[in-house]
């Protein structure tokens, strides 16, 4: 874009900027979220490893962790 396009463009910049920082916000509680998935993941395995849990209640937990994910998954790409 060139000089004038930037010049027309100019009194948007605000309104850019406001969703450029939305996005990075966005951005950042989704790798929030994901990590905490994670996080839940590995606790649950060092349960099973432990003795905590049973591996049907492993398998149950592990599933409803991994159906979030699918459907976040799910709803970012679509």
């Amino acid at each position: 874009m060139g000089l004038l396009g930037e010049l027309v463009l100019l009194p948007l910049a605000p309104v850019r900027g406001a969703v450029w920082v939305t996005g990075q916000v966005v951005d950042a509680a989704e790798q929030e979220q994901i990590a905490q998935w994670q996080r839940e993941l590995v606790a649950l395995e060092r349960e099973l490893a432990t003795g905590g849990i049973s591996e049907e209640e492993f398998d149950r937990r592990e599933d409803e962790i991994l159906d979030l994910l699918e459907e976040f998954d799910r709803g970012v790409a679509g």
